[in-house]
This record gives structure tokens, sequence and C-alpha cells, in this order.
């Protein structure tokens, strides 16, 4: 193949437009303009910026852009947790993180941060099939506003192959936010898991049943949540939702009996375990 046709395959770089170096014809194809080409080519390609990898530095620049002081007060009254929070929007950090895309290692360093919108971030653009079981017990032990575990637990642990077994472990907790993230997880298996089989929501009932006398704020919404997610699944799961319903409305336990009762309104109103 005739060197001109080599040089020919390729737009010739601005570079070259300018006059530094002139493209070779076929009148000058000598081996000695050939290689004089090549290099002030490869010059010019190592002189091309690069895009600059993200970091967490320039993340934080970011969600500091964005802070909004106003939105803490309308924050702190649906109990999020102010401390180290910036006041963001959950769709202005699903903006950013469709924005960064997924980077495992950037997520664990954004949770390091300990700042509020970080941490959701860091939910969002993590990648599943990466995080541990090691890593979920360590975020989760961090939880200490219930829209971080929320978010983290039905938008990145809920993809976890070790989803399952975390969610019922967590139940036994004795720590308000780790027991929440294990029935939030609950829902958001139930809702976001479409091939999950029955046989894995039974474990799920034994537990709702089993933790839904906690009277704790938190906790006993996410029990109430968990088992109304679970009873929309289908039919045979909607009944036995049911079921469990109306054995927690007629409970001794005054939590029990709001989990129950709740989750009855909904279930009756759209005609659920009938």
């Amino acid at each position: 193949m005739r060197a001109g046709s080599i040089l020919n395959t390729t737009p010739t770089p601005s570079y070259f437009r300018r006059g530094r170096v002139t493209t070779p014809t076929p009148s000058s194809e000598r081996r000695g303009d050939l290689q004089l080409h090549v290099r002030v080519e490869l010059r010019y390609l190592l002189r091309m910026k690069q895009p600059k990898p993200v970091t967490v530095k320039a993340i934080l620049a970011r969600l500091r852009l964005k802070a909004n002081k106003h939105n803490l007060a309308g924050m702190a009254r649906f109990g999020i947790n102010p401390k180290n929070t910036l006041g963001i929007s959950i769709p202005n950090l699903r903006a950013l993180a469709k924005e960064i895309g997924q980077n495992h290692a950037l997520a664990l360093q954004l949770w390091r941060t300990g700042i509020h919108e970080a941490r959701i971030l860091a939910g969002f653009i993590d990648d599943p099939k990466l995080v541990t079981r090691a890593q979920m017990n360590d975020w989760v032990k961090d939880f200490d506003s219930w829209d971080v575990c929320d978010q983290v637990s039905c938008f990145l642990f809920d993809q976890t192959p070790s989803a399952y077994i975390q969610a019922v472990q967590w139940t036994r907790s004795n720590k308000e936010f780790v027991k929440r993230a294990g029935f939030s997880l609950m829902a958001g298996l139930a809702w976001h898991d479409k091939t999950a089989s029955d046989g894995k929501f039974r474990p799920f009932l034994k537990a709702i049943e089993a933790q839904a006398r906690d009277d704790r704020n938190y906790v006993k919404k996410a029990v109430n949540w968990a088992l109304r997610q679970i009873g929309k699944r289908n039919s045979t799961l909607g009944k036995k939702a049911y079921a469990l319903a109306k054995r927690l409305s007629l409970s001794k336990s005054p939590a029990s009996q709001w989990v129950g009762r709740d989750a009855l309104r909904e279930f009756d109103r759209k005609r659920i375990g009938r």
C-alpha cells in the first residue's frame, strides 16, 4: 500500500492546516517526509486535552454551589437530620448522578466525607455488583437520617446479591436506623425485584410480625411500608399480607395496631387480599 493512501485515511489535523507542517503530497512522499509527518502528528495528539477524571473535590464543589439553606428548615420539618446537610433536592442529586455515571471508588470516597447529600449521591453512583456485605454493614451503621437510609437501601442495596439476607438480619438490630434499613430494604425489594418468587418474601412477613411492636417512629413506619409493598406484589402475597395486617390490628401492642390498621386502610381501598 502506498504511503499516501495511509495518510489520507484520516482528516488532516488543524495543527497542520495552520502551516506549521505541510501534509505530504504525492510528489513528496519520500521516507523522510513521512517520518516527519508522523512525529509531528504524534506531538499534536499528545497535546490534545484529555477529559479530567472526576474527583471528590470537584463533586463537593458542585454540591456546595447547589446548596440551598432555605430548604433546610423544610427538610427538618419532615424529620431529615440537618447535620452536615446542604439542602439539595433529590432530583438535583439524581441529575448529578446521571452526569457522573457509575463509579464505585468515587462512591466510597463521597461516603467518607460525612456530608448528607454526598452520601445519598454515593448510593446513586455506586456499582451494586461491587458492593460487599462488609460495605453494606459499614454504611448502615452511619445512617442518621431516614432519607439517606431509604435512598441507599432502595436504590443501591436492593440490587446487591446479599440484599435478602441483610434485610432480615438488620431487622433484628436494636439500632433505630439499622432496623429501619432492614424494612426499607424489604420495601425496595418488593417494589423493584419483579422476578423474585413469593417464597423470598415469606421470611419478610415473619420479620414484620415479630418486629411490629417496636414503637419508634422511624421503625414502625418502615415496617408498615414493607408490609404494604409486599401486599401489592400479587394476589397470593396480597392475601398473606392482608391476613397479617388483620392480626396486627387486633394486637395488644399499640405500635402493632397502628401498623396493621394503616395497612388495612390501603388494602381495603385498593381491594388487596380479598
